[in-house]
């Protein structure tokens, strides 16, 4: 299994437009794989973006 740490540094993006409700305006749910994933972090959107993947085990 991947891990978050194997796809390098953070790459974090800022949202434009209004600022989010509440924190799980951040999260989607991969339809592939089910895991929630943080719009916030790049290496999560284009891991996830992928038609075929594993689950990423998040780093603690």
């Amino acid at each position: 299994m991947t891990k978050l740490s194997d796809l390098g540094p953070p790459i974090t993006v800022t949202r434009h437009g209004d600022p989010p409700k509440n924190e799980g305006d951040h999260f989607y749910i991969c339809p592939i794989c089910e895991q929630p994933v943080d719009m916030r972090d790049l290496r999560q959107v284009i891991w996830h973006d992928k038609p075929v993947h594993d689950r990423l085990e998040m780093d603690a």
